[in-house]
């Protein structure tokens, strides 16, 4: 039988061969959290069973999903009016259930303000439900930057106006929301959830698969507004109605108990061990802010930013080199040193430095000086 002192050893081995995860997603989780599930694995205080085992109608998840969602109303200042649902598909079914819900019987187009590759997919799949206007897209700029607001093309009216605030393969952010004409809000905020404050009231709908800043994959988290829910039609598919899950508090089907429970512990961790959104959108913008120092020192000489810097993201840090025959060596090289997943998307090319939430300081430290040393080399 293992011993305590065997699975200590055990957990010190795990813990000192963790790499710096850079990966877009699913990303690094907070180690606390993951230390948290280590220990809850076999038996949930109280339950008796594994997470994993019980049941979505128990007490034990009642109370896991009241906590979840009282953690996120609280990290975001949710005000009253807006209903929080957890669901499954990822983002990429809010492509499409956001325009069978919102669209239908409205008369007017949906806007959409295309600043990378996931709004692109975005104003596809809303296409199937009826007319999409685009208000901007900066394809023939490469998504190199975010609108100002003078740029937008509006309509008067528009059944909502949609825009990912952090485009994660491109890497350009959003600072503040675009205005909408009086038009209801609507934003995929993926890969900045929980990165910082939020005014939630200027807003329609919110949401956020969960693998990036929040939790593990097969998590989607919804915050939309009443009187928005409204326009959920009584005659929808009843996976795809908004409606008919906000009337079954996310229970229309068995939800997924382990990732509402993932989530659960880290806001936990984020309220308690980071200090709430203002101090992690300090830490995101102080992790980052390294890595940018780097890419700007030598003019592009042998680092190349892909975003314009008054829209470069928080979250995803995207570059090349100048020489791109050292791309491999480059990769390899941090490989080594414990840096990894690092690649960038296969439609850009280059590199992708995602630092998220759970990546520590000292990735982004380790990083940094790996850049520097790397451009000393060569």
């Amino acid at each position: 039988m293992t011993s305590m002192l065997d699975r200590q050893t055990s957990t010190e081995q795990a813990l000192s061969q963790r790499v710096f995860n850079f990966s877009p997603g699913p990303a690094v989780l907070p180690v606390p959290v993951l230390q948290e599930i280590q220990r809850d694995l076999l038996a949930l205080p109280g339950a008796g069973s594994s997470v994993l085992e019980i049941s979505h109608r128990s007490e034990s998840f009642d109370a896991i999903l009241a906590e979840a969602e009282a953690n996120l109303r609280e990290l975001l200042d949710v005000p009253e009016g807006y209903r929080v649902l957890f669901l499954q598909g990822g983002a990429l079914l809010q492509f499409s259930m956001i325009p069978i819900n919102l669209l239908g019987g409205q008369g007017l187009p949906a806007s959409y303000i295309v600043t990378g590759t996931w709004g692109r997919k975005a104003a596809v799949e809303a296409r199937r439900e009826g007319r999409v206007h685009v208000a901007w897209d900066d394809a023939d700029g490469n998504y190199v930057r975010v609108p100002n607001a003078g740029e937008l093309d509006l309509p008067e009216a528009s059944s909502y106006v949609h825009y990912t605030s952090n485009e994660t393969i491109q890497g350009v952010q959003f600072r503040r929301p675009p205005e909408a004409g009086g038009s209801p809000l609507v934003c995929d905020v993926s890969s900045d959830f929980l990165s910082g404050p939020v005014d939630v009231s200027k807003f329609g709908l919110l949401y956020a698969c969960a693998q990036k800043n929040a939790g593990p994959a097969g998590l989607t988290v919804v915050i939309v507004s009443d009187w928005l829910l409204e326009r959920s039609g009584s005659d929808l598919h009843s996976m795809l109605s908004f409606r008919l899950q906000a009337e079954k508090g996310s229970r229309l089907n068995t939800p997924n108990v382990f990732g509402v429970y993932v989530f659960l512990l880290v806001t936990r961790w984020l309220r308690d061990e980071i200090g709430g959104l203002a101090a992690a959108a300090a830490r995101a913008e102080a992790k980052t802010g390294l890595i940018y120092e780097v890419l700007d020192a030598d003019g592009g000489e042998f680092y190349v930013p892909h975003a314009e810097p008054a829209s470069r993201s928080h979250m995803n840090v995207t570059f090349r080199l100048r020489r791109t025959e050292l791309e491999p060596a480059f990769v390899a090289a941090a490989a080594d040193r414990g840096l990894v997943a690092l690649k960038g998307h296969r439609s850009v090319g280059g590199f992708r430095a995602s630092l998220y939430n759970a990546m520590p300081m000292e990735g982004a430290e380790r990083l940094r000086d790996f850049m520097l040393e790397f451009r000393a080399t060569h």
